[in-house]
């Protein structure tokens, strides 16, 4: 799986994703996290409880959302914004920036606190961008790139 145009993803990359956003889930109480692909909004992993929800879609809002979040904080003169935080009735939804090509969304409800998910997301994230820069270090085979 690739994630930007200099990435592959490879199956024990994914485990690694997957078991830090547990940790996260475990941690923070939250619902379900879902790792995003920034740049084309695709879903690149996902944990918790995620039944009936159409993750697809969330991820592609997400990515949607992240870009209009930008351009309204070029007009106050913020590069961007690294966290957006929707509060609903019962569900919230808690979307930060993990590096230039990635996003985590969390979802909880009032079982767990925004602070106890900001705290959390905070600590994975920086797990997720290790991974993600040592995937991006990782030669490739010749064979999956020909030229």
């Amino acid at each position: 799986m690739a994630l930007d145009s200099d990435m592959l993803i490879y199956p024990e990359d994914l485990d690694q994703l997957n078991a830090a956003l547990s940790r996260l889930l475990q941690g923070s109480q939250a619902k379900s996290a879902l790792l995003v692909n920034r740049l084309d909004g695709s879903l690149v992993a996902q944990q918790g409880f995620t039944e009936g929800l159409d993750t697809t879609s969330l991820a592609a809002l997400a990515a949607g959302a992240f870009a209009s979040t930008r351009e309204i904080a070029a007009l106050i003169g913020e590069p961007e914004f690294s966290v957006l935080f929707h509060q609903g009735r019962k569900d919230h939804i808690h979307i930060s920036l993990v590096d230039d090509s990635s996003i985590l969304m969390v979802l909880f409800d009032d079982r767990t606190t925004i602070g106890m998910v900001r705290l959390y997301a905070r600590e994975v994230s920086a797990r997720l961008a290790r991974v993600f820069v040592d995937s991006r270090n990782r030669p490739h085979p010749a064979s999956v790139f020909p030229r």
